[in-house]
């Protein structure tokens, strides 16, 4: 199976920026409406990018967190 586009090599922040971007030039109107659905494509790929390290983090968290079994 292919790789998913939520396996890019971005950082979480870096996928924030771009999301910001994206609806920064939907809210100006600066968004080409031909581009529309390549810019809402990206941006669902950055989402569900950041739920996947989000959740990664919580589950790190929670390992270091989790009492010893004794």
């Amino acid at each position: 199976m292919a790789k998913t586009n939520t396996e890019e090599k971005v950082t979480y922040a870096e996928a924030v920026a771009e999301i910001e971007e994206i609806l920064a030039k939907m809210n100006d109107d600066e968004l080409d409406i031909d581009r529309l659905g390549a810019y809402v494509e990206r941006a669902t790929t950055l989402i569900t990018l950041c739920k996947e390290k989000l959740l990664k983090a919580q589950q790190q968290v929670d390992a270091v967190m989790k009492p010893d079994a004794e």
